[in-house]
């Protein structure tokens, strides 16, 4: 019978498609973890991976194995997380996956807060695009992840904490500066700088201004700090969430920024977790002290 070392192997290699990435991401030499995978289509009776010198495959029959073992490797990490249950809430490692329009400006609101209240969580963070943290929340990689609804996340259970509209900045000689509020159909697509492809806060922000049919500006960024010193460099305008303007915005007098007059909210944060996750009982947890922090914070009740 196949070890979990083995399956655990397997899927590294399979994520990496690399042996050498593979053993040094599970700490072992590139011999052994070679040696374990022979050993372990020996037992299957079939190949898992086709390799050569330059690159790693995997056989049709292996990605069935290998989408078997996955499920198998997350039942068994659920096992072991019910012993959580029998500890302190929020008292153990917590990994929680977060998008980079969210992390810098939640953390300096969440981390405060579980320091004081639960000083014994071990939290592990980390930040990437939507897709790729609901591939590793669904893996078992992850906990939990904060993500920007809307957006598709079938087969997990999502816990709302925050509904916030976007803001139109732009440089304060901008003839429209002065304004109460914009609506989308006044806002220039040609000088509108929007985040790269990949990152939901621009689907959200063209989707809230209903420009989906019209090209934006052809400058791009991948955070929205970059943008947001680009529009104070005379370069465009862009759109920004609630919860950033107080770290982006408000520190540089040449920029202002103008509720968007488009009915909202324009997006949610929202936590994500597996439905048979054992320690669901911690993310309500989480949840909960985030609101009352995020009530706590001036501006933002």
């Amino acid at each position: 019978m196949i070890s979990l070392k083995q399956v655990q192997y397997a899927l590294a290699v399979a994520r990496t498609l690399s042996f050498r990435k593979a053993a040094a991401e599970c700490a072992i030499s590139q011999s052994a973890m070679s040696t374990a995978l022979a050993e372990m289509e020996k037992q299957l009776g079939y190949q898992v991976f086709e390799r050569d010198n330059k690159k790693v495959l995997v056989t049709p029959i292996g990605q069935q194995m290998l989408d078997k073992a996955r499920d198998v490797r997350l039942l068994l990490e659920d096992i072991h997380k019910l012993a959580e249950q029998e500890r302190a809430p929020l008292s153990a490692r917590l990994s929680i996956g977060m998008i980079p329009t969210v992390g810098p400006y939640l953390l300096p609101i969440l981390l405060p807060a579980l320091a004081e209240d639960y000083p014994d969580l071990e939290l592990e963070v980390e930040e990437a695009q939507s897709l790729d943290l609901l591939d590793q929340l669904r893996a078992g990689d992850l906990d939990t992840a904060i993500l920007a609804l809307p957006f598709d996340h079938e087969g997990l259970l999502s816990f709302g904490f925050w509904k916030e509209n976007f803001y139109w900045v732009t440089h304060v000689d901008d003839p429209l500066a002065t304004r109460a509020s914009i609506g989308g159909s006044e806002l220039d697509p040609g000088s509108l700088m929007l985040l790269k492809e990949g990152h939901c806060l621009k689907d959200h922000a063209v989707a809230a201004c209903r420009l989906r049919n019209q090209a934006t500006h052809g400058l791009q960024a991948t955070s929205l700090a970059t943008l947001v010193q680009m529009v104070a460099g005379r370069m465009g305008s862009t759109l920004v969430p609630e919860m950033a303007l107080e770290q982006l915005v408000t520190p540089i007098p040449e920029l202002v920024a103008i509720p968007l007059d488009e009915p909202g909210p324009h997006r949610e944060l929202a936590f994500l977790v597996r439905p048979n996750y054992p320690g669901l009982h911690n993310i309500e947890l989480l949840r909960e002290q985030l609101v009352m922090a995020l009530k706590a914070t001036p501006g933002r009740a």
